[in-house]
């Protein structure tokens, strides 16, 4: 199931194709979140992946209600635990808990990137070796806030408007 209308933008499939391809390595048991889940279909495709728990978050209920009848439809239940609260409140929430992997696709035009990296490093929700993916179509002011975080962009890739741009936080003791 996916979501109409216009206040979502679903990661095109060939986008997930090659994201999924390039991070194939790194998926196998991991702990996934994603915080702008949308309909949950890139969360959904770690779990069929091996990934080991898979947090969702989006506020919008419509979107969760999509989620959960994508997350019955798929049977991945077990492996799938889905938040229906802004992304700020999530990560307070589950303060201290680490992530293996984490996917931010926010919507476009907003510092959401920006403001899920300095609450997912003020409250202890990755390390050094978290794999960060942030899906964007503003590369260069993405970029520019990543910059101020100190990240580190370790790889990149376009596909016509869209860029994933794949970070490590280089400051984390």
């Amino acid at each position: 199931y996916t979501l109409d209308g216009i206040e979502t933008r679903p990661t095109l499939d060939r986008v997930k194709e090659s994201l999924f391809n390039i991070i194939k390595d790194e998926i196998d048991e991991s702990s996934v979140l994603d915080l702008f889940s949308g309909s949950g279909a890139v969360g959904l495709e770690f779990a069929s992946r091996g990934a080991k728990k898979v947090f969702l978050c989006d506020k919008s209920k419509k979107a969760c209600t999509i989620i959960e009848r994508n997350v019955e439809k798929t049977h991945l239940q077990n492996n799938i635990y889905i938040y229906n609260m802004d992304f700020i409140s999530l990560i307070e929430n589950i303060k201290g808990k680490v992530f293996d992997i984490v996917f931010l696709d926010p919507p476009y035009k907003t510092d959401f990137i920006e403001q899920a990296l300095v609450k997912l490093i003020e409250c202890g929700c990755i390390e050094k070796k978290t794999l960060i993916i942030a899906e964007t179509d503003e590369e260069e002011r993405i970029k520019n806030e990543i910059a101020k975080l100190e990240f580190e962009i370790t790889a990149q890739k376009k596909y016509g408007r869209v860029h994933l741009i794949f970070l490590a936080e280089n400051k984390i003791r």
